[in-house]
């Protein structure tokens, strides 16, 4: 996993913390693509879906509490020694990374199928970066 950059590090913890969940709440979401059936795509919809991720997301981090402390450790530190925590971690324990990648695969799953973006510039790089591993 690469963590690059003050926006991926805010990012990836704000993805798996309770910082994403505000900043999810403010998502800009654009005009769905013609691909996409309407009822998936409406306002209600897409921000149905970055609720029950972020709440599965904090759950999730409430249930693992080393991931939980990791995220926060990161979330306090320096651009360097945050990656380096998030990677460390989440390289000895791949199975909360996948389990918080399927988690949040929602997300990019709207996206996609919307042609909106659900997350504001800076957690979008980080949540991108986060999800390609």
């Amino acid at each position: 996993m690469k963590f690059s950059g003050i926006a991926a590090r805010r990012g990836i913890v704000g993805a798996c913390a309770a910082s994403v969940l505000g900043g999810l709440a403010a998502a800009t979401i654009a005009a769905p693509s013609a691909a996409a059936s309407p009822e998936q795509c409406t306002a209600s919809a897409v921000s149905g879906t970055v609720s029950s991720v972020t709440g599965s997301a904090r759950a999730y981090l409430d249930s693992h509490p080393g991931a939980n402390q990791a995220v926060t450790t990161a979330f306090n530190q320096p651009r360097p020694a945050a990656a380096a925590t998030l990677r460390g971690y989440f390289t000895n324990n791949p199975g909360e990374y996948y389990d918080l990648r399927g988690i949040l695969a929602p997300i990019g799953d709207v996206q996609s199928t919307c042609n909106v973006s659900v997350l504001p510039p800076d957690l979008a790089s980080a949540y991108n970066e986060f999800m390609a591993g």
